[in-house]
């Protein structure tokens, strides 16, 4: 029978804004290739300064993309964050409705949360992200029957700064029988939270997805080497290596999953679709080499276009590939 899958995360609205140069970056001072928070006052200037080049807006944050991602693929899903009272908060709770996710949304008089995202020619992102209501998600407005019926509980690491809160997000899904997922989401964020992920891994979660940055500030080693150390610490541990493909480990094997072929346009959303895609042979339960081919397939389409979304023309095609 197949499974339910539940996310949390930080509720954001993505605003896509492709670069010629990048020199906006030296100017607000953000880090090529990394999620940099900003303050109100800095995300109002940013945005002041890029609103007539920005080409698209869209859903957005980490979990909330591979949420919509599990949905496409036919899984019944659910979210928790929080929104402010306004036009974003309304779109998010909206779009989620519209691909049968079910909103377990909280709402704040801080407005909805933005990520702007550049896409420099290398395809590569970086978000200057001002976290607006999603930031005040507390562990005091979690419920256990968010967690009911449920079967799988996906965190993004981007949630990691709100300690309480994460623990408590922890705490009520394994007490409601889930398996826990944590996508590491920023090399940033894993080397300013080191200990206490090292801490939560250990106790709580049952799956880590990684990139090579990610997988190198948790451990100090190369791909294979923090695959073997991040697996020592949980159930299916993922270290991903970009265009490379990425590696699987369990306790019963190390799989190589080959990247499909493609023409990257935009690398928003290819880490949040690969967990998509494992989380979604892992809740059917497809073996880890045809999760990993899955993971890759959705991976590999959403780079080719702009966005972390996958459209339903392509969609369509997926769902006969499998």
């Amino acid at each position: 029978m197949n499974k339910k899958v539940l996310g949390i995360g930080n509720a954001l609205i993505d605003l896509l804004i492709p670069l010629k140069d990048e020199a906006i970056f030296t100017e607000f001072n953000l880090a090529k290739g990394a999620s940099n928070l900003v303050n109100r006052e800095t995300y109002v200037q940013i945005l002041n300064k890029v609103q007539n080049q920005i080409v698209k807006k869209v859903s957005g944050g980490s979990a909330a993309n591979t949420i919509h991602g599990i949905s496409g693929l036919g899984l019944s899903t659910g979210f928790i964050g929080k929104v402010g009272n306004d036009a974003f908060g309304a779109f998010l709770k909206q779009e989620m409705e519209e691909h049968h996710i079910t909103p377990h949304l909280l709402n704040s008089t801080t407005e909805t949360g933005a990520a702007i995202t550049f896409i420099t020619p290398d395809s590569e992102r970086t978000f200057a992200v001002f976290l607006g209501a999603a930031v005040e998600l507390e562990a005091e407005d979690l419920k256990a029957e968010f967690f009911q019926g449920y079967d799988y509980f996906h965190i993004e690491g981007y949630m990691v700064q709100n300690h309480p809160m994460m623990l408590r997000a922890l705490q009520l899904a394994k007490e409601a029988g889930l398996h826990i997922s944590l996508d590491l989401a920023s090399y940033t964020m894993v080397e300013s939270n080191l200990v206490f992920l090292k801490e939560i891994i250990d106790q709580y979660v049952d799956i880590v997805f990684a990139n090579e940055e990610e997988s190198k500030s948790f451990t100090g080693k190369e791909p294979e080497q923090a695959l073997e150390e991040i697996a020592q610490k949980c159930q299916i541990a993922i270290v991903k290596v970009g265009k490379a493909g990425s590696w699987v480990k369990t306790a019963e094997k190390v799989i190589f999953v080959e990247p499909i072929f493609a023409q990257p346009i935009d690398t928003t959303g290819a880490g949040d679709l690969y967990a998509s895609g494992l989380l979604f042979g892992l809740a059917t339960d497809l073996s880890i080499e045809k999760s990993g081919k899955i993971a890759s397939l959705l991976a590999g389409t959403v780079i080719q276009q702009m966005g972390a979304k996958i459209p339903e023309a392509s969609w369509k095609e997926i769902r006969k590939q499998l």
